[in-house]
């Protein structure tokens, strides 16, 4: 399983459409051999490998807490505005990279080395994720398992991902991890660990679906909140510029699902639609839309897997194209994922992993070690 970058109402749209699949389906996303995050989905991703479940999660979105439970509190982590940053270039020699090799900087990382570096601190959210691992009786420096987990993060001095949790990633503790995924550049101050500066790995990809491409998947279900494969027609000034964003990381979430289906893999893609996307507005870290996007993304979720689920034709075939579903949207392969988003179809998956990945510097992986090859058996259409 893959959760993607969306800031926090990217999470809280995350962990309602996880409820609604949990709902729908009867299963436990939790019992995945393989969970990816990365930014916000970082977040969610290390809580759900340390035994908490998308029920206690969504409890908290409403803010109702058991003794002893997480409490998803992002007003730590200030205003929903960045503070006013440092007068100084994030990263010269990204930047000097980038210009080098143009062909593998991405406008997002040529924007990440150009910004002012940021004030803000994240460690509100790696004392969540260490007050977890206390209850697990963990030690910091070690790795919750299973689920096997992977953090997607971005060296700020090379522009490389890093997946954190791999045998050829730097050692860092799993809060330190989770840090750098959501340090997003110029609002937050980059994570420094053995020499190295990490920010918030959404910068490269929404998803990096694409690193599992080699990991000889079965299949894999992504949920991808700061991508669309239906939007609407907003009017703010804001709103308008992140949907541009928002399209561009479509693009880049479409190219990697192709990657991963070429390589033999089924891929199933969740995003807001645009019932959604209309609760969210243009700022992603607006605490105040938090409870709203959660139980709206609660709600489509469930009504488009209940559409999926009456549309599913019967009997299905032997090699179907692979499913990208949208919130109240349907396409039936990634390649044509973006024209279809209007129609409904119906939507089947299942996580299990062989390997992993480890630094990637431009298109290359490494191959790491997990369990042999296997179905977690996650049905989207009940």
């Amino acid at each position: 399983m893959v959760l993607g970058a969306g800031g926090v109402l990217g999470s809280a749209w995350m962990i309602g459409a996880m409820r609604a699949v949990e709902t729908e389906t009867g299963r436990d996303l939790g019992s995945s051999d393989l969970v990816v995050g990365t930014s916000a989905g970082s977040v969610v991703a290390a809580l759900l490998s340390l035994g908490v479940g998308i029920d206690v999660m969504a409890n908290s979105e409403r803010g109702l807490y058991e003794v002893g439970d997480p409490v998803l509190d992002y007003r730590d982590l200030g205003a929903s505005l960045p503070p006013r940053p440092r007068m100084r270039m994030g990263s010269p020699r990204l930047l000097t990279a980038s210009a080098l090799h143009p062909r593998h900087a991405s406008p997002m990382v040529t924007l990440a080395a150009i910004l002012p570096q940021g004030r803000g601190k994240i460690s509100a959210v790696g004392d969540l994720v260490s007050a977890a691992m206390d209850r697990q009786g963990l030690d910091l420096a070690e790795w919750p398992a299973p689920p096997i987990l992977r953090v997607v993060a971005m060296n700020f001095d090379t522009g490389h991902r890093v997946l954190f949790g791999s045998p050829d990633a730097p050692r860092v503790t799993l809060p330190e991890a989770v840090m750098a995924s959501c340090a997003i550049p110029g609002w937050y101050a980059p994570i420094e660990s053995g020499g190295q500066r990490f920010v918030d790995g959404g910068t490269r990809s929404p998803t990096s679906v694409d690193l599992l491409a080699d990991a000889g998947l079965e299949e894999v279900l992504v949920l991808a909140p700061a991508c669309s494969l239906a939007s609407d027609r907003p009017r703010g000034a804001v709103a308008m510029v992140e949907r541009q964003v928002r399209r561009a990381a479509t693009r880049r979430l479409l190219r990697e699902v192709e990657l991963v289906e070429a390589a033999g893999t089924r891929v199933t893609v969740l995003s807001p639609g645009p019932e959604d996307l209309a609760v969210m507005g243009g700022n992603l870290m607006d605490l105040t839309r938090r409870a709203e996007v959660f139980e709206t993304s609660l709600r489509t979720t469930r009504a488009a897997l209940r559409a999926s689920a009456r549309s599913r034709p019967r009997p299905r075939p032997a090699r179907a194209a692979d499913a990208a579903v949208a919130t109240g949207a349907r396409a039936t392969s990634a390649d044509r994922a973006v024209a279809a988003a209007a129609t409904t179809a119906t939507s089947r998956a299942r996580t299990g992993t062989r390997g992993g990945a480890g630094v990637e510097g431009g298109a290359g992986t490494g191959e790491g070690a997990g369990p042999p090859k296997g179905r977690l058996g996650l049905d989207l259409a009940g």
